[in-house]
């Protein structure tokens, strides 16, 4: 394994409501951010709304090279509380992989890509949470079609992209 410091994403602590502050003026002084959030649907006096919800609440992943000089100022930015770094002499960036996962799957263009109609899914919420059925059809970027058997019979439903998983085995 290298000792080299290499560019790549770290993770900032937040302050309190200050996930919009933050990325403004980390923005503002160069600095690339990720937030990642998912869909979730609310129910409310009989109106259903979709809302984004943060995948990790009070933290925001920062892109910078600890090789040049000024990543410091991020702990001293509007809105962030402190870099959480295991050496802060050596910051050492997290796993490329784990945040092209994530971009991949909070990205609502690219998280469901990967979805073909007779692909088999896991339902991820609802009163059908943990059953595996198949994709029946995909009637819009943001609905798929799938069959449920209820009871020995099969009921054809339309469900939210953000409530199924596709299962890989």
């Amino acid at each position: 394994m290298s000792d080299t410091i290499r560019s790549g994403w770290f993770v900032a602590q937040l302050r309190p409501h200050g996930l919009a502050q933050a990325r403004v003026h980390l923005k503002r002084q160069g600095f690339e951010t990720f937030s990642p959030v998912l869909l979730h649907q609310s129910r409310a006096l009989s109106s259903k709304r979709n809302e984004e919800r943060p995948l990790f609440p009070g933290y925001l992943f920062v892109n910078f090279d600890p090789n040049q000089f000024g990543w410091s100022a991020i702990n001293s930015t509007r809105g962030v509380s402190r870099l959480v770094l295991n050496d802060p002499r050596r910051p050492r960036p997290l796993p490329d992989e784990l945040i092209r996962a994530l971009q991949n799957r909070c990205d609502p263009e690219k998280a469901y890509d990967d979805l073909a109609v007779g692909d088999r899914v896991r339902l991820v919420t609802g009163p059908f949470a943990e059953l595996v059925t198949k994709i029946e059809s995909l009637p819009s970027a943001e609905r798929v079609g799938v069959l449920i058997d209820v009871m020995g019979r099969e009921v054809r439903s339309s469900l939210p992209r953000a409530h199924v998983a596709k299962v890989t085995e």
